[in-house]
């Protein structure tokens, strides 16, 4: 009977792989048997950050290598949609690649808007490969302090 070395994490990626493929969605693997890489890359979609203040949310995406003319941002009916397209550099000759992991492409990000949003009022800003998209709260929406008395 052979020996076989037990890893815990195997359970979980075999898992999350499966999981993967039924939805057609592709992951970063881990180094396969033989100690060649099986790496995939995923399909790309910006990362974000939601805050959110007493006046706004405020929705940070990180486009690395996109250019601002290749961003759409729009609110209708309750829903944000962020959507562009991060190119790839020309193909050139004189390169030789040995790994490319980056992923390239369209994008689209959508998030369901709360109802105290000022739709009018959304803004959005580009700057150093982060998009900055401020959702302004309606006046009544915003909290007030409440004093309450005890007697």
């Amino acid at each position: 009977m052979a020996l076989v070395r037990w890893d815990p994490l195997r359970e979980y990626e075999e898992m999350n792989e499966r999981l993967s493929r039924a939805y057609g969605r592709q992951v970063l693997g881990r180094p396969a048997e033989g100690g060649k890489e099986a790496l995939t890359v995923p399909d790309w979609a910006p990362a974000v950050d939601i805050a959110e203040t007493p006046e706004e949310f405020l929705i940070q995406a990180e486009l690395p290598e996109v250019k601002k003319e290749d961003v759409k941002v729009t609110v209708e009916n309750g829903v944000l949609r962020i959507e562009g397209e991060r190119r790839q550099e020309k193909e050139e000759r004189t390169k030789k690649f040995h790994r490319i992991e980056r992923a390239y492409g369209s994008f689209v990000r959508t998030f369901m808007v709360p109802d105290n949003i000022d739709e009018a009022k959304v803004s959005a800003e580009f700057k150093d490969g982060v998009l900055n998209v401020h959702l302004p709260k309606t006046e009544k929406a915003k909290h007030k302090a409440i004093e309450v008395k005890v007697g």
